[in-house]
C-alpha cells in the first residue's frame, strides 16, 4: 500500500496523478506534486512495473497492471502483489484475478479485500511456458474486444461508415427537371 495523501494534498491539476477507487483503471482526477511523490515513493512501498494493483475497496477486485509510469494510489484501498514470478506470472495473475470470486469483509460501512483474502485466493499455476501460451491468447482477445484502433471497436466504426455511405448513396435523389 502506498502512504496516506490527505485531500489537502491534491489538487485537480498537477505533476503526478493520485488515483482513488472511483478513477483507478480510468483518468485520474486528482495530483499531487511531483516533490510529494518523490518523498513518498522513496519513503514507502511501492509497486514495480508490471506488478499486479488491486481494489480492495468499492470496486473490489479490478485489477490493472502498473505500467511503471509515476502514479500514487490510495493508502489501503488499492494494493499490489510482490509477486514471485519465477512461479507465476504477473500477468498470468492479472487474467486470473478477473475470475476470481473474491472473500470479502461485509461489516463495516464499506466492503473490503483484505491481504489474507487475497493470499488465500486458489489459482491453478501451471508451467511458465504455458502460462506465457495463455497470456499470449487472452492478450490477443483482449485487444480484439478491446482496441479502438484494430479490434471490434473499430470494425464496428468502420461497418457504421460504410453503411452511412451506402445510406447517403441510396437517398441521395437527383432532381428530375
Amino acid at each position: 500500500m502506498c502512504k496516506r495523501i490527505m485531500k489537502a494534498e491534491t489538487s485537480s491539476s498537477g505533476d503526478v496523478p493520485f488515483y482513488k477507487i472511483g478513477t483507478f483503471g480510468k483518468e485520474a482526477d486528482a495530483f499531487i506534486s511531483r516533490e510529494k511523490f518523490e518523498e513518498y515513493r522513496n519513503a514507502y512501498s511501492y509497486p514495480k512495473k508490471g506488478d499486479i494493483l488491486i481494489s480492495a475497496a468499492g470496486t473490489i477486485g479490478r485489477a490493472v497492471v502498473y505500467n511503471g509510469e509515476d502514479a500514487y494510489y490510495q493508502d489501503s484501498n488499492i494494493v499490489w502483489i510482490d509477486n514471485n514470478e519465477s512461479i507465476v506470472l504477473n500477468r498470468y495473475l492479472f487474467y486470473c484475478y478477473q475470475l476470481q470470486p473474491w472473500v470479502v469483509s461485509t461489516g463495516g460501512t464499506i466492503a473490503r479485500l483484505y491481504n489474507d483474502n487475497i493470499s488465500k485466493a486458489k489459482i491453478i499455476v501451471p508451467n511458465i511456458e504455458h502460462q506465457k501460451q495463455i497470456i499470449a491468447i487472452l492478450d490477443r482477445f483482449d485487444i480484439l474486444c478491446n482496441d479502438l484502433s484494430n479490434g471490434l471497436p473499430a470494425e464496428i466504426e468502420a461497418r457504421k461508415k460504410q453503411y452511412e455511405y451506402y445510406r447517403d448513396k441510396l437517398l441521395n435523389f437527383k432532381e428530375v427537371k
